[in-house]
């Protein structure tokens, strides 16, 4: 475990050249393999209950990680997912994560979306980790600019 003192949070965000209604039909949990390149698939685990959304996310690294959507919003434009099992096992104990969008309507980058991801860890969490998400994040982001805004 690393011993340098590190906040368990982190924030990602980015500004997609594309309208809202084209970015948000992708941020649902099983839509992320069309956009996040690091992922090989995502699909719904079949067997979770009728009330419960968890979706597999296999890595083309071989790491699988089931995520479950804790809040959705259609009108909000917000989705809160928590990683309920891993393997590899990770080094934490959990994690809360956010992506919001926001259409921006006004200025230099009108008709486009401004998108946050954020991720709330427990405290066990470390810089490595911490550092980790940050350019996991950063990496989807890119993947998902990539993809709406392809002509």
């Amino acid at each position: 475990m690393s011993s340098i003192p590190t906040s368990t949070s982190v924030v990602e965000s980015a500004v997609i050249k594309a309208p809202l209604s084209h970015v948000w039909h992708l941020i649902k949990l099983q839509e992320f393999s069309k956009f996040w390149t690091a992922l090989k698939s995502s699909q719904f685990v079949k067997g979770a209950s009728d009330d419960t959304s968890v979706v597999r996310w296999v890595f083309k690294d071989g790491a699988e990680m089931e995520v479950k959507q804790e809040e959705h919003s259609t009108i909000y434009h917000y989705i809160t997912y928590s990683v309920i099992t891993a393997k590899p096992e990770l080094s934490y104990s959990s994690v809360l994560s956010t992506i919001h969008l926001y259409p921006v309507t006004s200025g230099e980058h009108e008709n486009s979306t401004f998108i946050e991801w954020t991720g709330n860890f427990s405290s066990d969490a470390d810089a490595n980790v911490i550092q980790d998400a940050k350019f996991k994040r950063r990496d989807a982001l890119a993947d998902l600019a990539k993809l709406v805004t392809k002509k």
